[in-house]
């Protein structure tokens, strides 16, 4: 039969001792309390926390049902805020970007463009000598003979000298231009400029930036108007075909800014006899970004020029550098084009090192040529329409005051006509579309000023300004100051040594069933009781 005994012993003394203890101390902590403030505990702190929901979760309080739903509940906003957060880190490292356009912003200067033409035909055949015809062998396809007949080959012709040869036999603007008129004023060949390209001697119209003239109306007749005669009877005959053979008959024109050198062989346009050329232009602005948004080449601030031989930098000025320095590595020479003071290349090998400019350039980011686009940029949009000319009346009219026939006047006669559109400019800029200030909180500082919305993308267009701190405040209630309260309470932690992992468990962990039961001043031990006492 077992048997129960019940010990029933009355503390009166003893619990007074602790009372008075416990009296004593706290007179004592509120002594200390004046020289030093008495460090928080975890539940303190979270019941005095401006972060929502850490005061039911952590606070002061029995633990339970409610305080473990709180403490989930706080936890899942934690980690939906951690993970929204981490995508606008992403979207804001890969540096997006918008374009803003004005399409009718005004002209700063509505200065005219530099207009750069050039005859397709690079040599005047009647113009070519036999020491000519000997040296430019390899470049025009022509054979190597004298005007009788009798090769050259056992002759001996002093050394050629390219650039003599270009100004010599190329086609002479005096004798193309038939007439220009400029905003209803009348110009000549004198307006020109003598400029080299890969066409030879070209000719460009207003290419000094020191003294550009300007368009006072924009549409037909307030630009430039001019008529020339391409000569087609002055065309090399083709004996064989070389890759500078030229099938085609008239002019290569491109439009371009007076700071950018003419690079016509590629950005240029054809103009063909028999037509008359309308040519709408209108100003374009660009304005990119640098790095890390965009790639553009930001201005070095200098003085000196950023490229030899040119005073400002451009893609063409820098594609040209590219090609001069490819030519002096592979011939030891530089092409009468390109920049420079180094030795002009002798014309027997001139098409050979023009070949090996063409081969070796590369373009993209990966070539051996990478040429960034400027950070400001000025470019011309171009519409162009033509009409047939000469009709039947006016063709007698202009070969009576040339001495010309129709069938000429019809095969060689063009007019090309260049204007302004309006006296407006487009700008378009790139501008940051996702800063650092829109990812902290900042309303409003992005995409300001934007008329046309429609060019956002539309992740960009999802967001709204400040989503960081949207999100934060939105999951968590949180802000600046919270980040800091919480710092300042694991900074004051660590130096009282309050923060360890043994304390955060002891803070979760439910406390133990007392061995002594108290009941008044009277506390019941059982026999089970002592026994695992006495094994613990």
């Amino acid at each position: 039969m077992p048997i129960e005994i019940v010990c029933k012993i009355k503390f009166a003394e003893e619990d007074a001792k602790p009372k008075e203890k416990e009296a004593g101390d706290e007179q004592s902590l509120l002594g200390a309390a004046q020289g030093a403030a008495a460090p928080r505990d975890l539940a303190t702190f979270a019941s005095t926390s401006t972060l929502h929901g850490l005061g039911r979760a952590c606070g002061p309080g029995p633990h339970g049902l409610r305080r473990t739903l709180w403490a989930l509940a706080l936890l899942t906003s934690l980690a939906a805020f951690l993970y929204q957060a981490a995508g606008l880190a992403r979207g804001y490292l890969t540096r997006p970007h918008l374009v803003v356009m004005d399409p009718a912003a005004p002209a700063p200067a509505a200065g005219f463009p530099a207009v750069t033409l050039c005859n397709i035909n690079r040599f005047r055949h009647s113009a070519l000598s036999d020491a000519d015809i000997f040296h430019l062998a390899n470049l025009t396809g022509l054979p190597p003979k004298d005007r009788d007949g009798h090769r050259a080959a056992g002759l001996r012709y002093p050394e050629p000298d390219m650039v003599d040869i270009l100004n010599r036999t190329g086609h002479q603007l005096a004798d193309m231009l038939k007439s220009c008129n400029f905003s209803g004023h009348h110009c000549s060949a004198s307006n020109f400029s003598v400029v080299y390209t890969r066409y030879g001697k070209c000719y460009t119209f207003n290419a000094d930036p020191q003294s550009s003239l300007p368009s006072r109306a924009g549409g037909m007749g307030s630009g430039l108007e001019i008529m020339l005669d391409i000569q087609q009877e002055e065309y090399l005959p083709i004996w064989r075909e070389t890759n500078e053979t030229s099938f085609e008959a008239g002019i290569r024109v491109q439009i371009h800014s007076q700071e950018e050198p003419p690079y016509i062989h590629q950005l240029g346009f054809g103009v063909s006899p028999g037509f008359q050329t309308f040519v709408s232009c209108q100003e374009q602005r660009l304005t990119y970004l640098p790095q890390p948004w965009g790639n553009c080449r930001a201005e070095s601030g200098l003085r000196e020029p950023e490229l030899q031989g040119y005073s400002a930098y451009s893609v063409s000025a820098c594609r040209l550098r590219c090609e001069k320095e490819a030519v002096l590595q592979r011939c030891h020479c530089r092409m009468v084009h390109m920049p420079g003071n180094e030795t002009i290349c002798p014309p027997n090998i001139y098409i050979e090192c023009a070949d090996h400019t063409l081969d070796s350039l590369g373009g993209g980011s990966g070539g051996p040529c990478f040429c960034p686009t400027p950070c400001n940029l000025t470019r011309y949009g171009k519409e162009i329409s033509m009409v047939r000319i000469p009709n039947r009346g006016s063709a007698r009219y202009l070969a009576r005051k040339y001495n010309r026939n129709e069938t000429y006047i019809r095969e060689n006669f063009l007019v090309l006509d260049v204007f302004f559109e309006a006296l407006t400019s487009e700008a378009m800029e790139q501008r940051a579309a996702y800063g650092l200030s829109a990812l902290l909180g900042e309303p409003g500082s992005d995409c300001t000023g934007m008329e046309q919305p429609s060019l956002l993308p539309l992740t960009l267009l999802s967001r709204s300004p400040g989503d960081l701190g949207g999100q934060m405040g939105l999951f968590i209630g949180a802000s600046i100051l919270t980040l800091l309260e919480i710092l300042d309470y694991i900074y004051e932690a660590r130096d009282r040594g309050l923060v360890s992992w043994d304390r955060l468990k002891r803070a979760w962990r439910h406390p133990k069933t007392p061995l002594r039961t108290s009941t008044g001043g009277i506390s019941t031990l059982g026999l089970q009781e002592l026994k695992e006492q006495e094994s613990g």
